[in-house]
C-alpha cells in the first residue's frame, strides 16, 4: 500500500494524504540523491500544498520509502479531453538532495564573506575514520554543527556505525558529496538520509558483499536485461603532482615551494600495457597519504573498462530491501556463461492505482537510468568543476 505525504521543510505535515495519483515513480541510488516522479489530479488543494520549499514522502506498507524535497513542483497540463482541474506532475528527490546543495567551507565555522582573506586556506581531516571525517564534514557544513544559516531543518546525524578505515581528507569550496565520496571511495562505504518521527538522519554505512547468496540469472527469472562490454584501461599509472604550484611560489630555494610526486600503479599494464595519466593536487603533500588517495581514487575510473548495465526484478527468493540493499555486491550470470559481480546503484519502485508494484534493481553503471536534475548536477562534472574552482 503507498501512501503520499506533503510536508513543510520542519517534517510537519500539510494536508491530507494525495489520493487519485495515476502513477508514481520512486529511485533510491547509492550516494547519489534520490529521484521520483507522481502524476497527479490538479485539484485547488493539492496545488496549494506543492510549493516551493516542500516535500514529498513516500510511504510503502507503512514505512517510509523515500522523503525529500520537491524538485519541480508544478508542472501542469489540461486539455478540454481532461478532467477539469487537469493534471499536475511533482517531481521530488529525498533529503541527501539538500546536503547536495552544500560546499565545504575551509573554515565552517564562519559565513562565507567572514572567511580568511590573507591566505588559501584548507579544511584538512588528518588520519581520522573515514565515517567520522562523513559526519565532520556533514555536521559542520549543513547539520547540527554548522552556523545557523547553514543548518538543514530537523537534519542530525544517526548512530554511529564504526566502520571505515582512518585517512586524511583536505576540501576547500568543493561540492559537499563529492568531499563525502572521496572519503569513502576507499573503503567502499555508503551514505544516506532516512526520515524517522520527526528527523532527518544523515548515516554512514558499510555495504555488504552478497555475491554468494545474492544472484541474478535468466534461469532464475530475476534478470529482466543485461549489456556488457570490456575495453582498455584510460591509466595504468596515476602520475600524482603535489605540492606547491609553481605559479604561486614566492622565493626559490625553500622546500616548502617543493613540487611532490607520486606514482601509483594499478598492475594492469601486465595484462595491458602502460598508460599514464598525470593529476594535479597543488597544494597537498604524501605526509598523510593524500596524493597516494587521489591516484587509488583515480583508478575508479581509469581502471580497465568492465561495464555491467543490468535490470533486474524482485522475486519471492531474492527481493531489494531484505535480500540485499544499495551498494552490496551481488552476482550476475550472463546468458554466455560468464559470471559478474558488481554493486547495486539503484532501487526502483514503479506503482500505478491498478497494475500493483514493480521493483526493479540496477547493478552496475546507473548513468544511463538516472535522469533527475539533481542527480546529474552532483556527478562527476560538479566534482571536477568544484576542485578547479577550489584552486
Amino acid at each position: 500500500m503507498i501512501q503520499l505525504l506533503v510536508t513543510d521543510r520542519n517534517l510537519n505535515i500539510l494536508g491530507d494524504p494525495l489520493d487519485g495519483w495515476t502513477a508514481l515513480t520512486s529511485e533510491l541510488n547509492f550516494i547519489v540523491p534520490a529521484a521520483g516522479s507522481v502524476s497527479l489530479p490538479a485539484h485547488p488543494a493539492y496545488m496549494e500544498l506543492l510549493q516551493p520549499g516542500a516535500r514529498m514522502v513516500v510511504i510503502r506498507d507503512g514505512e517510509v520509502w523515500s522523503a525529500g524535497p520537491l524538485e519541480q513542483p508544478q508542472d501542469y497540463t489540461w486539455d478540454l479531453a481532461a478532467n477539469a482541474d487537469g493534471t499536475v506532475k511533482v517531481t521530488f528527490s529525498d533529503d541527501l538532495a539538500r546536503v547536495a546543495g552544500y560546499l565545504t567551507y575551509p573554515e565552517p565555522a564562519k559565513a562565507f564573506n567572514a572567511q580568511t582573506t590573507t591566505s588559501d586556506v584548507t579544511r584538512k581531516l588528518t588520519a581520522t575514520n573515514a565515517e567520522t571525517i562523513i559526519r565532520t564534514l556533514v555536521n559542520e557544513n549543513c547539520g547540527p554543527g554548522a552556523i545557523t544559516a547553514r543548518r538543514i531543518e530537523r537534519l542530525v546525524l544517526d548512530t554511529v556505525a564504526s566502520v571505515g578505515s582512518n585517512r586524511t581528507v583536505s576540501t576547500r569550496f568543493e561540492p559537499l558529496l563529492d568531499a563525502c565520496r572521496t572519503a569513502a571511495a576507499a573503503d567502499g562505504l555508503g551514505f544516506h538520509t532516512r526520515q524517522v518521527g520527526d528527523e532527518i538522519r544523515f548515516g554512514v554505512y558499510a555495504p555488504v558483499d552478497r555475491s554468494g547468496t545474492a544472484r541474478f540469472s535468466a534461469g532464475l527469472g530475476n534478470l529482466r536485461s543485461v549489456s556488457f562490454t570490456m575495453g582498455a584501461p584510460l591509466a595504468t599509472s596515476e602520475l600524482v603532482q603535489g605540492g606547491e604550484d609553481p605559479a604561486q611560489q614566492v622565493g626559490e630555494g625553500d622546500p616548502a615551494n617543493e613540487r611532490v610526486y607520486v606514482e601509483v600503479a594499478s598492475g594492469a599494464a601486465t595484462d595491458w600495457y602502460r598508460v599514464e595519466k598525470l593529476i594535479e593536487q597543488s597544494g597537498k603533500d604524501d605526509a598523510d597519504g593524500e596524493l597516494t588517495q587521489a591516484g587509488v581514487l583515480a583508478f575508479g575510473n581509469d581502471n580497465p573498462q568492465a561495464s555491467l548495465a543490468t535490470v533486474t526484478v524482485d522475486t519471492p527468493d531474492l527481493r531489494a530491501g531484505r535480500d540485499y540493499g544499495l551498494g552490496d555486491r551481488v552476482t550476475v550470470e550472463l546468458p554466455t556463461g560468464l559470471e559478474v559481480t558488481d554493486l547495486v546503484r539503484t532501487i526502483r519502485l514503479e506503482t500505478t492505482p491498478d497494475g500493483g508494484e514493480l521493483v526493479t534493481t540496477v547493478i552496475g553503471d546507473s548513468d544511463k537510468t538516472t535522469t533527475t536534475a539533481t542527480v546529474r548536477a552532483v556527478r562527476d562534472l560538479a566534482r571536477r568543476l568544484g576542485r578547479l574552482e577550489a584552486r
